[in-house]
């Protein structure tokens, strides 16, 4: 008997130890599509040719604000919610501020930029850099001469072509992040070698990396494959993507370094790291600052083209938006000169212009994926270590909750007493936003404002009628209007002659890209 009372204690014990001490039922996943059986949720990923950010926002209202789909090796958390995305990626930055790993992207050689750094000590190395150069107001005005000639300049090719619209603002933004990164003048009489160079690079790298292009980043041991293996002609295109980026690294950091040994170098980015700090050749100080200079060309051209184009698409269509903006500038600066970055505190229309530009249509509207560092819980969903978090920024932009009548081009819903919510978050979030984006902004603006002042912007016209235009965008990472024609007029003639004096100001030369073209035709 004493033994059977015995035992009942013993068990009961157990079984209050096993209760005290078993790990509490974890949350379930995020609601989502059910995968299939070896595929997952392939069929529910979003067509390559139609915008990823209106596919995911269709789960708001079949999931819920946070929502998961799984494909193999990867389990993707959409976010189409902004207060979600901010608990999560800002307040909570410190397990939500990595990169999803990317095999492919690895073989590229890609994991030396920013963009694809991992988060820890190195990407830390390189935000301080950045943020010491170009991550203050102060330090980007040391750059306001450059912005107001490539500007200039942007405006002369414009009131020249208007139709070409898309190409003179890739040539603006590129010039401009040259100028500022490598202290090198574009050549405007012909083709530029270098900004050739970097832009067929990028479309290479752009190309290649679209999710879903590699079957190594669903099955990461396929990388181990020799290069001879059927079926491991990834690895060679990898090797050659590889051997293209680090020569785009190393040919406008070389031209730098041969400028400072000559005495006539210009104050850039990369010349004045290399003279703060005690770089010897092959050290690591000189990687992270050669990594970092070519991470801010991929990450500042592209999108600041998408930008300039979507500003344009817009006074289009609303011409009396660009009345409202012309009547402020008229008023407070003028039409004796062009504005400039001494007018902008006294320009909130055209601030507001800004902000309204990178709202209406962001320029990644799905941002830039994140990655978790730690199993979390959120709003009683469980979040696996690992996950893929994709913020849905477009649909932050234009939540009804957020923006009274989110579709349309209102510049006024950020001024007055009660402000809509500033959309800087199109910047990115926490630990991971943007290190350029104050540099950015002071481009945008600039351009924006000169923009307004010089022309009268509007629909084309043929047979003398105007035809109308629509708002219509391109899928992508970064994703650009559809091209669209418009009409320009220049406002007052008094502009076309301060625009045209940058040519005599700052003559159009070609020195640089000569040192270039002998660079790349091999010749010392």
């Amino acid at each position: 008997m004493h033994l059977v009372l015995l035992a009942a204690g013993l068990i009961s014990l157990y079984l209050l130890y096993v209760m005290l001490t078993r790990a509490p039922p974890r949350a379930p996943l995020p609601p989502g599509p059910k995968p299939l059986p070896i595929i997952g949720n392939l069929r529910d990923m979003p067509a390559p040719d139609s915008p990823d950010w209106l596919h995911w926002l269709k789960h708001k209202d079949l999931y819920g604000p946070i929502s998961t789909v799984a494909v193999p090796g990867q389990r993707l958390i959409i976010l189409n919610d902004a207060k979600a995305a901010h608990e999560l990626l800002e307040k909570r930055s410190l397990i939500y501020s990595d990169r999803p790993g990317s095999p492919f992207a690895s073989l590229c050689g890609m994991g030396d930029t920013v963009l694809m750094q991992g988060y820890g000590k190195r990407l830390r190395t390189y935000r301080q850099y950045i943020h010491h150069e170009i991550g203050t107001h102060h330090a980007v005005t040391r750059f306001n001469q450059s912005q107001d000639t490539e500007v200039r300049r942007f405006l002369i090719r414009l009131l020249e072509t208007p139709e070409h619209l898309h190409e003179h603002a890739r040539g603006l933004a590129g010039a401009f992040i040259l100028k500022v990164l490598y202290g090198y003048h574009m050549d405007y009489t012909s083709n530029d070698p270098l900004l050739d160079f970097i832009e067929e690079a990028l479309k290479g790298f752009i190309a290649a990396l679209i999710p879903g292009t590699w079957l190594v980043d669903a099955v990461p041991v396929l990388r181990h494959l020799p290069a001879w293996c059927p079926g491991a002609g990834f690895r060679r295109t990898a090797q050659q993507l590889r051997e293209e980026l680090q020569f785009l690294a190393d040919l406008p950091f070389g031209f730098v370094k041969d400028q400072i040994d000559a005495g006539s170098n210009e104050a850039s980015y990369v010349s004045s790291l290399l003279k703060d700090k005690d770089t010897l050749p092959g050290s690591k100080v000189e990687h992270e600052i050669k990594w970092t200079a070519v991470s801010l060309y991929f990450g500042g051209a592209d999108t600041t083209v998408s930008t300039i184009a979507t500003f344009f698409l817009a006074m289009v269509l609303y011409p009396d938006v660009q009345k409202r903006a012309q009547e402020e500038i008229d008023r407070v600066v003028g039409r004796g000169r062009l504005p400039g970055f001494s007018d902008r505190a006294n320009l909130p229309y055209i601030n507001a212009v800004v902000k309204e530009a990178l709202r209406w249509h962001p320029v990644a509207p799905m941002g830039v994926a994140h990655s978790s560092m730690e199993d979390d819980t959120y709003d009683g969903y469980h979040i696996p270590k690992g996950s893929i978090i994709l913020p849905n920024v477009w649909a932050f932009c234009h939540d009804p909750k957020d923006y009274k009548d989110p579709m349309s081009f209102k510049p006024e819903r950020f001024l007055g007493d009660n402000p809509e919510r500033d959309p800087h978050f199109v910047f990115g979030y926490g630990r991971r936003i943007c290190p350029g984006r104050i540099l950015a902004e002071s481009n945008l603006f600039l351009t924006i404002a000169t923009s307004l002042a010089a022309f009268d912007i509007g629909k084309p016209v043929c047979n003398g009628q105007e035809v109308d235009v629509r708002a219509s965008f391109l899928p992508g990472i970064i994703s650009h209007p559809v091209p669209f024609e418009m009409n320009i007029k220049m406002r007052d003639l008094k502009y076309g002659e301060l625009i045209r004096s940058v040519e005599k100001e700052h003559p159009w030369e070609t020195k640089d890209a000569d040192l270039v073209r002998r660079k790349l035709s091999g010749q010392q």
